[in-house]
């Protein structure tokens, strides 16, 4: 019991101290409120539209799981495929880093154009195509490494590969996949927010902060900046509770 909440004070204390010293350096008219407002400033405006925060994170989470599970599932059964055979890893692997390699800012435009500004689709697919390469680099890298003397009894005992690959390598490749939905898990909610910075419905996080920003409203600006973090933080812990429950390691202890 006091382990925890000497894993929890450091944090505290130190975000505590940011916080005191952010509103002094604002109060004593170093930075101007319109740069950085003081976080007495934030906290009032997030009172006065936490509930259309919520509203609005609501929107964003709905498109950023969304993408999540689709790029994860992608980038899962691409790497099974890349694991499997040559040709496609051959094929996956630059494609994919290329997809990595290619700014949020440039395929929400495209994917507006291509689907309509309108549409759902375009922001989802934004997010599926981020959270993409994390899901299969991390899988494909646990998917190739086998324990040798798990790798001579398959071939002892004339196993298919395709059997190899569902009663070994996967297995092994879990906390792999974990990883990577835990990097994902964030960059789905960044990529959501980037992506509806460029029109669209105007109901996510990313449109009311632009939207506030443009009307100098900047303390409430902050606000939805703040309820993105915490959307951030909501998918985070949501993964690692799901690597806790599902990993090998936790399926497989017993009570003592």
């Amino acid at each position: 019991m006091t382990r925890f909440p000497r894993t929890l004070a450091p944090p505290v204390v130190v975000g505590v101290a940011v916080l005191l010293l952010w509103q002094s350096v604002v109060v004593a008219g170093r930075i101007a409120t319109f740069v950085l407002p003081s976080p007495v400033a934030i906290a009032q405006a997030f009172g006065t539209v936490a509930g259309d925060v919520v509203q609005a994170a609501t929107a964003t989470g709905t498109t950023a799981f969304t993408g999540l599970v689709a790029g994860s599932l992608a980038g899962v059964v691409a790497a099974l495929l890349a694991a499997r055979l040559r040709l496609f890893d051959e094929v996956l692997s630059p494609l994919s880093a290329a997809a990595n390699a290619m700014p949020i800012i440039a395929l929400a435009p495209v994917f507006n154009a291509m689907f309509g500004s309108t549409s759902p689709v375009p922001r989802r697919l934004v997010v599926a195509v981020a959270v993409f390469f994390p899901l299969f680099v991390n899988t494909a890298r646990g998917l190739r490494r086998i324990d040798p003397v798990h790798a001579e009894l398959m071939r002892s005992l004339a196993v298919s590969g395709w059997a190899v690959t569902r009663y070994v390598r996967l297995p092994g490749a879990v906390p792999f996949a974990f990883t990577g939905l835990r990097l994902a898990s964030s960059l789905s909610v960044i990529a959501a927010v980037v992506a509806e910075y460029f029109g669209g419905r105007q109901d996510g996080l990313g449109s009311r902060i632009t939207s506030a920003a443009s009307a100098t409203a900047y303390p409430r600006a902050w606000s939805y900046v703040l309820g993105a973090v915490a959307l951030g933080l909501v998918f985070y812990l949501v993964a690692l509770l799901l690597e806790r429950l599902l990993s090998p390691t936790t399926l497989t202890r017993r009570p003592s």
